[in-house]
C-alpha cells in the first residue's frame, strides 16, 4: 500500500512538472525590417510593448532591432532557419523564397475576406511549404504604393527614369519604360542626392521618418497595389508553442487586424503633410490614370504566372486577380 502511495504521488509529481513545462512563460526573438521610430517600426513596437503587457506567464517578445540588426532582405531566411522566431516584415523583402507572397501586395481583398475565403489558408500553407515560415497576419491593409520623384516626369511619362524598387513593382515600373533599381531603404536618401536614382516607390506614408522630403518634390497619384506588412513567424518554434501561447498570439494578431482604418486616416494626413512640405501630388488625367492602374495589375499578375505555375489560378481566384 505504501509502495503505491508513492507510486501515485511520483505520478501526480511528474503530471504537475509535465503541466509546469507546457506552460512555462516563452520568449521570441523578434526583428523589425524597418528603421526604428518609423510609420511599420512603431505599428509593430506597440505590438510588442501590448503582448509583452498582457502576455507576462504565457509568451514573451525580445524585439533584438530592425535593419541596423538585420537587413531587411536577409530576414527570410534567418526566420525561416530559425535564427528569429518572428519578424514584421513584407513578403516583398523574402519573395526570392515564396514569390506568391508578392500576391500579399497585388490583392485588392481585404485581409477579413482572406480569412473566410481561404486565402489566408492557402498564403500560409505556402510560406510553411517553401521557407517553414507561418503567417501569422496582416499589421496593415488599404495603404498604397507611390512614385515619388525629384524630376517632374515629361508628359507625365517615365521613360528612362531610374527608379529605387523592390520586386513586388520592378515588373510595373519596366512596363512605365523607367529603370527600377534595388535599393535598400537606408541608402536611398544617399542615392537620391547623388544621383543614382531619380525617385522611388514607397508606400503612402513614412518617407517624412526617413528624412526622403528633403530629396523629393513630386508624387504621382494615383496609388497602386495594397502595401502588405505582416508577421511572419519560424514554423518549428509555433509548433513548440503549447495551444494557451498559439490562442494568445492569435488573438493579439486579430486585434492588429481590427484597427486597420487607423491606417488609412494617416494616409490622409501625410497627403497634407506633403503638400504643407512643398512636394506637388501630380494626378494623372482619367484616361491615363487608367491605363496606369491597368498596367499595374497586369504587371502584377503576370510575375505570379510565371514564378507559380502550380498555385496562380488559385491565388487569382482567392486574392483578386482573376481576369488581369
Amino acid at each position: 500500500m505504501k509502495k503505491q502511495f508513492m507510486l501515485a504521488g511520483v505520478a501526480v509529481a511528474l503530471g504537475f512538472a509535465s503541466f509546469a513545462a507546457q506552460s512555462a512563460e516563452v520568449t521570441l526573438k523578434a526583428v523589425s525590417a524597418f528603421a526604428k521610430d518609423s510609420f511599420f517600426d512603431r505599428t509593430f513596437e506597440a505590438f510588442v510593448k501590448k503582448v509583452n503587457a498582457e502576455g507576462k506567464g504565457v509568451l514573451q517578445i525580445n524585439l533584438l532591432g530592425g535593419p541596423e540588426t538585420m537587413p531587411p532582405f536577409e530576414i527570410g531566411n534567418a526566420v525561416r532557419s530559425g535564427v528569429v522566431d518572428l519578424a514584421s516584415t513584407t513578403g516583398v523583402f523574402h519573395a526570392n523564397l515564396v514569390p506568391e507572397a508578392l500576391a500579399l501586395s497585388f490583392t485588392s481583398v481585404p485581409m477579413a475576406e482572406l480569412r473566410k475565403n481561404g486565402g489566408y489558408e492557402l498564403m500560409d500553407k505556402i510560406h510553411r511549404e517553401k521557407a517553414n515560415m507561418v503567417w501569422l497576419g496582416r499589421e496593415t491593409e488599404g495603404l498604397k504604393y507611390h512614385i515619388y520623384t525629384n524630376k517632374k516626369p515629361v508628359d507625365d511619362s517615365f521613360s528612362g527614369m531610374k527608379l529605387r524598387s523592390v520586386p513586388v513593382y520592378r515588373g510595373f515600373f519596366q512596363s512605365l519604360g523607367a529603370l527600377p533599381l534595388q535599393v535598400p531603404p537606408g541608402e536611398v536618401y544617399t542615392a537620391l542626392e547623388r544621383g543614382v536614382v531619380d525617385g522611388y516607390g514607397w508606400p503612402s506614408v513614412g518617407i517624412f521618418d526617413l528624412g526622403w522630403q528633403e530629396k523629393t518634390k513630386y508624387r504621382i497619384d494615383p496609388g497602386f497595389y495594397n502595401v502588405e506588412v505582416s508577421l511572419f513567424m519560424n514554423q518549428d518554434k509555433w509548433k513548440k508553442l503549447d495551444d494557451q501561447q498559439r490562442a494568445f498570439l492569435q488573438k493579439q494578431v486579430a486585434e492588429v487586424e481590427a484597427n486597420f482604418a487607423h491606417d488609412q486616416e494617416l494616409a490622409a494626413e501625410e497627403k497634407k503633410k506633403l503638400i504643407a512640405a512643398g512636394i506637388q501630388i501630380i494626378d494623372l488625367p482619367p484616361e491615363q490614370a487608367k491605363a496606369f492602374e491597368a498596367k499595374a495589375d497586369a504587371s502584377a499578375w503576370k510575375v505570379i504566372d510565371q514564378t507559380s505555375p502550380k498555385y496562380a489560378a488559385q491565388l487569382r481566384k482567392l486574392f483578386g486577380g482573376e481576369g488581369k
